[in-house]
């Protein structure tokens, strides 16, 4: 199952694809008991995709043949064992693809020549995604971070790895009496190589980034690249984790030796984003609420939209304006705020998901103006 969404990943699954793609999403459960009812969902909803397909005259027997073996494809890959809120597959002639998300999703099936990604985006965008570069002489590793979990990323030149028998040790420098590793030339082109693969990285999909490692090994990478010192040409933040033999994982310690950082980095970013609000009071640039910040959203105005991390609506359009309504009831929407925020992002605004009562006071969704 895919575990991070980078913006390259994002622009395939939007494409538009033969005719029937088929999205099927559905809430899943941490713990016991409530997981036990997630096979038997997995079940009906599934069955509820075939008789779709199975009913669909514009999808013709051999394509209805391909979509439901992708179907089947996904759901032997699906791990409920490990499952969070949300679970999304995608099927489509000659495609399927499995998604595990932090953040819950109404069930639904749908047909269409896209995959529905709004809830996606929305989930990828709740975790305050980040990267980790674990760093030691002959082992540098990039893991993906999410909420409480880190997930090993296995792309491009990562993980790095190299024997630290030295073909010429006379080229070792000496510190003391002692050889040391990160003083040497194959160590130096070593992290070099380390730090060209990371800008790669960072490029495509930039977030912030934590480098563990020993401090002689942060050093060096610091001396010998450029990412270290924000020469990506990106807004990358760099956080440096002092703390050696965390190279090859597991990743729960190094989860543990990377959270104080990644929670004090949090807790800065919500006080920047309240604080940002309070000025676009002041300049007059300020929107808040469901209706407000749809219509915004829309046009394309949101510059920043903060919304709260379980704020989720129901909600049936009456033409300009958004009502309450109930799940399942005809011509309802349960997913306007993920539409909300996948439609910012489409936008070139930045989102973020601050704690649940930190927008209390203007109804759980609020935004700064473009204009």
């Amino acid at each position: 199952m895919h575990a991070a969404l980078s913006p390259a990943e994002l622009a395939k699954l939007r494409r538009q694809r033969p005719y029937p793609a088929v999205s099927v999403l559905m809430p899943t459960h941490r713990r016991e008991p409530d997981n036990a009812q997630d096979p038997v969902l997995l079940r009906n909803m599934l069955a509820e995709a075939k008789e779709r397909l199975q009913a669909d005259p514009d999808v013709s027997r051999e394509r209805r043949i391909d979509v439901i073996e992708q179907l089947d494809k996904a759901a032997s890959e699906v791990d409920l064992t490990h499952a969070e809120e949300g679970m999304v597959l995608f099927a489509a002639p000659g495609e399927h693809q499995v998604w595990s998300l932090g953040r819950t999703v109404p069930a639904r099936v749908v047909l269409s020549d896209t995959f529905l990604t709004r809830n996606l985006v929305a989930a990828h965008a709740a975790e305050h995604p980040f990267w980790v570069l674990a760093v030691s002489a002959d082992h540098v590793s990039l893991w993906s971070g999410a909420l409480d979990r880190l997930t090993e990323v296995r792309r491009g030149a990562f993980p790095l790895t190299r024997s630290l028998a030295d073909p010429d040790p006379e080229d070792q420098l000496q510190v003391g009496e002692v050889p040391s590793t990160f003083r040497d030339e194959h160590t130096r082109k070593f992290l070099r190589e380390a730090d060209t693969a990371l800008a790669t990285v960072l490029k495509a999909d930039p977030r912030p980034l934590y480098v563990v490692g020993k401090a002689a090994a942060l050093s060096l990478l610091d001396d010998v690249g450029t990412v270290m010192r924000g020469g990506t040409g990106t807004k990358v933040t760099v956080t440096q984790v002092p703390q050696a033999g965390l190279a090859a994982g597991p990743p729960e310690p190094l989860w543990q030796a990377v959270r104080p950082y990644a929670e004090k980095r949090a807790e800065a970013e919500v006080a920047d984003v309240l604080a940002e609000l309070d000025r676009a009071r002041g300049r007059r640039a300020f929107a808040a609420g469901l209706d407000e910040i749809r219509q915004n959203a829309e046009t394309g105005r949101v510059a920043l939209l903060a919304v709260e991390e379980n704020y989720r609506e129901t909600v049936r359009d009456t033409g300009g304006h958004l009502m309450p309504a109930e799940r399942g009831e005809r011509d309802a929407v349960d997913d306007i705020v993920d539409s909300i925020v996948e439609r910012s992002l489409d936008t070139g605004a930045e989102v973020r998901f601050v704690p649940d009562g930190a927008l209390a006071g203007v109804g759980g969704i609020a935004g700064t103006l473009r204009y």
